[in-house]
């Protein structure tokens, strides 16, 4: 039987920490622009603890969503319950989804692509459950444009960060991997978060992508 799920205990217990704390110094305004405008059949691969759930608009008619570390996929169901809008929590992995051919409207990933073995096999084949047209929207931290920074990264992640941080990589270009899959980038909007205060996983990208 196929993998559908990985398992980081610890990375899953820091993860669901560091979230609620973006969250309240104002990640949280990313993720409600992440998915607004939005209708129809959403799929959302890696959605972590479901912190994007309340910010969906009543236009979506039902999500998908795709976990594969079993302590997320439990908090995760947890905020479904709570979500505005019908929300349905799955096992599985990027690179094999659970769906078919061109199934959504939409495709949502939010820190993920950073910790994909092949993150433009992954956005393939979230391309592949597109339907002709389809948006993906993505919100993800990035390699730093300032060269200082870039080295940090290049040295976090050739050494200690991935092993420590579920197979997170600081450094990944995924803006070039989403055009890697084939999509055509509509917009993208660079920024530092929080701001001032800057560590190696500050530098992100928030934007959107047609199949």
């Amino acid at each position: 039987m196929p993998t559908t799920g990985v398992s980081h205990p610890l990375f899953a217990r820091f993860y669901t920490w560091l979230s609620q704390v973006l969250d309240r110094n104002g990640m949280n305004a990313q993720r409600e622009t992440l998915v607004a405008g939005l209708s129809g059949r959403v799929i959302e691969v890696g959605a972590g603890n479901g912190l994007n759930f309340a910010h969906y608009p009543p236009s979506v008619t039902g999500v998908l969503a795709v976990e594969p570390e079993p302590r997320l996929r439990a908090v995760a169901r947890d905020a479904a319950r709570r979500a505005p809008v019908p929300i349905e929590v799955v096992s599985g992995l990027a690179e094999r989804l659970p769906a078919a051919d061109g199934e959504f409207d939409a495709a949502v990933v939010s820190f993920v692509l950073c910790s994909l073995p092949d993150p433009v096999a992954g956005l393939r084949e979230i391309r592949r459950v597109l339907a002709p047209g389809g948006r993906l929207r993505f919100l993800e931290h990035v390699r730093a444009e300032p060269a200082g920074w870039a080295r940090t990264q290049d040295l976090l992640d050739a050494t200690v960060w991935p092993r420590l941080a579920g197979g997170c990589h600081t450094g990944r270009d995924s803006l070039a991997a989403v055009k890697a899959a084939g999509f055509a980038v509509e917009r993208a909007e660079r920024f530092v978060f929080p701001g001032r205060v800057r560590s190696p996983i500050s530098f992100c990208v928030r934007g959107e992508a047609r199949r």
